[in-house]
């Protein structure tokens, strides 16, 4: 009898594992898809700005710059605390508008840098982002303890990067960058092993597209930041 009920529980569990396997793999795809598409919204504008003169004076010529550099943080905040109460629709729409506004802040970087370097280090993060979020997502070790050493990682180079303003240090320039490309290569991981623990078969539609969105806006980050810790390091300035 025993032996009878341990072989239904096994059949059991193989047939429900295979429905969340598709299930989460759908569930990743979406996630994926949001980051890629956010990506190419951010690129466009971007680049759009960037050979716009009038933009570009616009923008970065008048105080509406600093608007411009710090609106993307209220979007973060906006969705990181207020998701449980969004709509998915307007969740989505917030994220498509954040991704907008990084467009406009980033645009600078088609000035600073030329265009050729900017295409081959798009290309490397891209692998780098690619395998390491390969690597978090079918890895059987938990990468948990990743996450405070990350996180202090993280604030160290935010620390950094104020005081840098001050001492204006090429320097410690290159060391946040470094760390920084060190950092978001590890986060990389970690945040796609995260997003793939918090699905759940059970979710409601609403609750799993938000899931979707949220784990999208953490990768799309992982991915900006370790584009321009990596630009400061290998981008040919113009």
């Amino acid at each position: 009898m025993a032996e009878q009920r341990f072989t239904s529980f096994a059949q059991g569990r193989t047939a429900g594992s295979a429905d969340i396997d598709e299930g989460l793999r759908s569930f990743m795809l979406k996630v994926y898809n949001y980051m890629g598409l956010g990506l190419a919204l951010t690129g466009a504008v971007a680049f759009f700005v960037s050979t716009s003169p009038a933009f570009m004076q616009a923008i970065f010529g008048t105080p509406l710059q600093y608007l411009v550099m710090l609106s993307p943080f209220a979007f973060i905040l906006v969705l990181s605390f207020g998701i449980n109460r969004l709509r998915p629709a307007t969740a989505q729409l917030l994220f498509w508008a954040f991704a907008g506004v990084m467009g406009l802040s980033l645009a600078s970087i088609f000035k600073v840098y030329t265009g050729a370097s900017v295409a081959r280090v798009f290309f490397i993060t891209a692998s780098v982002f690619g395998a390491m979020s390969l690597y978090g997502y079918t890895t059987k070790k938990s990468l948990a303890s990743w996450g405070s050493f990350l996180f202090m990682g993280l604030i160290g180079i935010v620390i950094a990067m104020v005081v840098n303003i001050f001492l204006a240090s090429s320097a410690l320039h290159f060391i946040i960058s470094v760390v920084g490309v060190l950092v978001f290569t590890g986060l990389t991981a970690y945040d796609t092993q995260q997003i793939k623990h918090q699905y759940y078969e059970g979710d409601t539609a609403v609750i799993a597209e938000k899931k979707a969105i949220m784990g999208a806006l953490r990768l799309y980050l992982d991915f900006i930041n370790l584009f321009i810790m990596l630009m400061h390091l290998l981008g040919q300035n113009r």
